[in-house]
């Protein structure tokens, strides 16, 4: 699935020696800024600069919309499911990141806000494998980790740990290596280092962020970075804007 720069959605599948169109998802009024499809509940989550969020669930042939309700008075700019698939998280230009959960009794998708937090737009979010901590950038520069914990969503587990003694909304960490924007941010899979990028072409791979963190870090030539991305086990994979280059970093 993907957004052409437009409002819609576009779900393709490739079939024996080409790519062909299934479905169009149209429910947004402006820009498409997010998309993200669960694996095990295939359900896709989008976000728009309408500052709306629909949650799509396929019935049959058609991919039916819920309205998720963000509390945003700017555009929202990413989203990502929790590993557990039971939340995800919306950051925007209104320096907030939404926490949206399933509520059973009212059959509506609803959210908790972290505010006053970030000094600017939240450009990414990544999920810690225990479900619980949220790291996010900003284009303050700033990479930050948050408790997200929801009473009655999340449960005590083998990978929680400490974390659950955490409040929602509690920042865990501020990491200010990056003088320019900061944009994409991953965890590894242990959850033991977190990478995030900059506009200077920095990465950043931090260790033991909750504790004492210790960083490294690495220039590239590539033009701004603009995402990180995991590719398991142990690399990153990184996208420059402009000439849409692809680094592999081991």
């Amino acid at each position: 699935a993907f957004c052409p720069n437009t409002t819609e959605v576009h779900i393709y599948k490739f079939f024996t020696d080409k790519w062909e169109k299934l479905h169009v998802l149209a429910k947004h009024d402006q820009i498409v800024s997010g998309i993200d499809w669960s694996r095990s509940s295939n359900k896709i989550v989008t976000v728009s600069h309408d500052r709306n969020s629909y949650v799509w669930t396929q019935e049959g042939q058609d991919w039916v919309p819920t309205l998720v309700i963000l509390k945003l008075n700017r555009a929202a700019l990413c989203v990502h499911w929790s590993p557990k698939e039971n939340k995800f998280a919306v950051g925007s230009g209104a320096k907030s990141v939404s926490i949206c959960y399933y509520e059973q009794e009212n059959n509506w998708w609803i959210s908790k806000v972290i505010r006053k937090k970030h000094e600017s737009s939240v450009t990414s979010v990544a999920w810690h494998p225990n479900n619980i901590h949220l790291a996010t950038t900003s284009t303050d520069g700033k990479c930050r980790v948050f408790s997200t914990i929801i009473k009655g969503v999340d449960t005590r587990g083998p990978q929680a740990g400490a974390s659950v003694d955490w409040k929602f909304g509690e920042q865990i960490a501020q990491l200010d290596l990056s003088p320019t924007w900061a944009f994409g941010v991953r965890w590894s899979p242990s959850g033991k280092t977190l990478a995030y990028a900059g506009h200077s072409s920095m990465i950043y791979f931090v260790d033991d962020v909750e504790g004492s963190p210790a960083a490294q870090n690495l220039a590239l030539r590539d033009l701004p970075l603009r995402d990180v991305g995991q590719h398991f086990p142990f690399c990153y994979c990184l996208v420059a804007c402009g000439d849409l280059h692809i680094s592999l970093i081991e």
